[in-house]
This record gives structure tokens, C-alpha cells and sequence, in this order.
């Protein structure tokens, strides 16, 4: 071989070696002719091992559909194609350092592109890059998880859980908008946790914080829709949405919310209703043939609760709507303790 020949193979060796991505240079019949270190790492086989041999054999552990599909669309009809981490996750079976090639081992994510060429004699050939995209998975996992978890944050009580007031008005103003769009009901409950100040006097706030943390896991617990909305609408004050609902069905949930609070049996011994806790509960509801709008529903809600509280507390009441009456002449329903 010429020296200066030998030379230059040395160097394109050292170039091939030194690129921090996989690199497979393979004849038209598949037959590896060229394999990098940066492969021989991720894959375990090494440079003699695979140099004239096919892919299929040399990968026993598999090698994706799409890159066998890829593969053949280069070789047969000179077409390069590019194999993206987002679609093609990992489509050759190599592994993160130091490769064990062991089935847990988890494969890298990888982006894929091979490349058709025609060698200075006129042979066709393909060249395969490999990079590696773990990183840029990993990275955009926890961005995506984060985006996640700021949203919920946004909207989201961080001591109970329960939806927050920014929520409440943003699914509120949706869902009686739904209601005159398309004529179903809709139930807005307002509770109130009865003597709740003097409670925090007795027991110490990190009791109250318990309280409201098990109050609303018990709410959330009687509530079978997945549309069916809480949150926590003010200290100790709560807002349940329910689309989809009249009277009957509001105060079958209100009922079944009361009793779940009376049968966790939390000692109030500073309360002037009972020696546990207990709720206040007002409802309103609101249909299409109603022409109130939303501020008239929240406040009918909210009266129909003020109301609760002054007639003994740990009851529901109901207030009726109308264009016609204002919140002072409404009337007031009782449903019952």
C-alpha cells in the first residue's frame, strides 16, 4: 500500500473513532464495512467482530421494524431516511456505559439517519448515523413533567389538593356557559365547615390543616364523575360544580357528603352543634330556561349557605332562583339535615 495512502486510511480511522456518534458504513448487500468505537461501546461488539458481516447477525437481540424498513428503502431505492427519537424511540439494540447487553438493560434513545453513497469505483453503499438522545429524552421528560407539575400548582390547593379558586371561576364561567350552549343543568354546592375558627383556637392550626386535608379526601370520595368539580373556595369554605345535575341529584350528594363528615367522627369539642365536626351546605342550581346569570348563581349558592349557618348550622338548604325575585325575597328551601 502506498504510505501516503496508509497514511490518510489512519487518519479517517482517528476521525471515525474520535465522533462522539455511531457510525456504520454497510455495502449494498447489508455487509458491515465500516463500524466505530463510539458502536463497539453501545453495542459490545467489537470492530472485528462485526466488519463483514450482516446487521441481522450481528444484532440477535433485535433490531427494529422501522430501521429493517429504513435499511432496505436506502439500499433499494437510494433514499435517505431519517429515523427521529420521537417516532423511533430506540430501533438498534444498543445500551448506555458500560454495555452488559443484558435484557434489563434499558436501550438508549436514539436518532437515526442513513445516508446513501456511491463510492469513487461506483459501488453503492450506506452510511448509518447514530446519535444518541438520552439526554435530550431526559431533559425533555423533566421539562414536560415540570410544565406538568406548575399547572397543577396553578390550580391546585397545595394543602387539600382540591382545586383552587383560580380553577373554580376559570370551570364555573366554562360550564354555565355549557349550560345556556347546550340546555343541561347545572348544581353549584357551597360548604362550610361549622365553627371552624373555634376549632383552630382549641386543637391548634396543624389540627385544622388535618381536618381540611380529610374532609376533602372524604368529599372527593362520595363524588362518582370524573366532572364533577371541587374546591377549596375560601379558609374553610368549599365549592363543588356539578354539570349535568338538578336539584334532586344535588341533594342526594350534599346528603351523602354530610353523612361521610358525620361518620369520620372528628371531636369538636368547641362547637356549639355538635361534639364532632360538621358541615353547612347551600345549593343552587341553574338550567337553561333560568335566565340568571353567573355572579346571581354564585351569590344564590352563597345566600342559600349564610342561610344554613344562621338556622342552626350542620344542614342544607336550597334557594331558588328567578328573574323575578331578588336574593332578599328568594325562597329558601330546607332539605333537610
Amino acid at each position: 500500500m502506498n504510505p501516503a495512502t496508509h497514511v490518510q486510511n489512519l487518519v479517517w480511522n482517528s476521525i471515525w473513532n474520535a465522533i462522539n456518534l455511531g457510525l456504520i458504513l454497510i455495502d449494498n448487500q447489508g455487509v458491515v464495512v465500516i463500524w466505530n468505537d463510539w458502536v463497539s461501546e453501545h453495542s459490545g461488539i467489537t470492530e472485528k467482530q462485526a466488519v463483514g458481516q450482516t446487521l441481522e447477525s450481528l444484532f440477535t437481540d433485535g433490531l427494529g421494524a422501522s430501521f429493517k424498513t429504513a435499511m432496505q428503502n436506502a439500499l433499494t431505492y437510494k433514499l435517505p431516511v431519517v429515523l427521529s427519537s420521537v417516532l423511533h424511540r430506540s430501533p438498534l439494540p444498543l445500551y448506555p456505559l458500560p454495555c452488559t447487553r443484558q435484557k434489563q438493560q434499558a436501550r438508549i434513545h436514539q436518532s437515526v439517519s442513513l445516508t446513501p453513497i456511491i463510492t469513487p469505483d461506483g459501488a453503492h453503499q450506506c452510511l448509518i448515523q447514530i446519535t444518541d438522545t438520552s439526554v435530550s429524552f431526559t431533559r425533555e421528560h423533566m421539562l414536560k413533567s415540570h410544565s406538568k407539575q406548575l399547572s397543577i400548582d396553578a390550580t391546585t390547593d397545595g394543602l387539600t389538593g382540591a382545586y383552587n379558586r383560580r380553577y373554580f371561576n376559570e370551570r364555573f364561567k366554562a360550564e354555565f356557559g355549557r349550560v345556556n350552549r347546550q340546555g343541561t343543568p347545572l348544581a353549584l354546592l357551597m360548604l362550610d365547615i361549622d365553627c371552624f375558627k373555634d376549632y383552630n383556637d382549641f386543637y391548634g392550626h396543624p389540627a385544622g390543616d388535618r381536618v381540611l386535608i380529610r374532609i376533602v379526601e372524604r368529599i372527593k370520595s362520595q363524588l362518582n364523575r370524573t366532572t364533577d368539580v371541587v374546591t377549596r373556595y375560601g379558609g374553610e369554605e368549599f365549592a363543588i360544580l356539578l354539570p349535568d345535575c338538578e336539584l334532586e341529584g344535588a341533594r342526594a350528594v350534599a346528603q351523602k357528603i354530610q353523612h361521610a363528615i358525620l361518620t369520620l367522627n372528628i371531636p369538636h369539642a368547641k362547637s356549639n352543634v355538635a361534639d364532632h365536626v360538621t358541615l353547612s351546605i347551600g345549593i343552587a342550581t341553574h338550567s337553561v330556561n333560568s335566565s340568571c346569570d353567573a355572579n346571581f348563581l354564585l351569590n344564590t349558592a352563597d345566600t342559600a349557605l349564610y342561610t344554613a349557618k344562621h338556622e342552626g348550622r350542620n344542614c342544607i338548604r336550597y334557594l331558588l332562583t328567578s328573574e323575578k325575585i331578588s336574593l332578599d325575597a328568594a325562597c329558601l328551601v330546607d332539605l333537610g339535615d
